[in-house]
Order: structure tokens, then C-alpha cells, then sequence
């Protein structure tokens, strides 16, 4: 308990791995929550209430939400054959 670095302890470098890692989770996080609220229930696989808090964890969240919450918009068809 007594090793515990403060950041002021921490390297240049140290804090700014840090800094970029929280700012890239708060990015994904804030990404995926604001997918899941404009989002209609019928294009989410499961409870968008369940998938809230699933979000919050720290990059498996939104990484899961992306990768597996999400159902792909429906293809829609033009009329045009390619």
C-alpha cells in the first residue's frame, strides 16, 4: 500500500498514456450512449435499459455495445440492380 504512486510521481510520458486512454474511453462511452439513446428498441439486441450500464465498463463496454448491441440498419432497396 505504501508503493502508491501519486501523479504528481508519474512521467511526462506516463501521464499522458494515461490521459489519452481515459480520454479515448470517455470518447467511446459517450459515442455508444448517445447511439443507444437515439437508437429505436427494435435495432438493439436486448434491453437498452441493460445495455446502459454495460457501457460504462471501462472499453468492454462500448466495445461490446458496437460489436454486439447494435443490428445493422435494415438494406433498403433502390430499384436499381448492379
Amino acid at each position: 500500500m505504501g508503493d502508491r504512486k501519486r501523479w504528481r510521481d508519474l512521467t511526462a510520458t506516463r501521464r499522458t498514456v494515461i490521459g489519452t486512454a481515459a480520454s479515448v474511453q470517455a470518447l467511446l462511452a459517450a459515442g455508444a450512449w448517445w447511439d443507444l439513446a437515439r437508437r429505436p428498441a427494435d435495432r438493439v439486441r436486448g434491453p437498452k435499459w441493460l445495455w446502459a450500464p454495460v457501457i460504462a465498463v471501462n472499453f468492454a463496454g462500448p466495445v461490446l455495445y458496437f460489436s454486439c448491441g447494435r443490428i445493422p440498419p435494415r438494406a433498403t432497396s433502390t430499384g436499381q440492380s448492379a
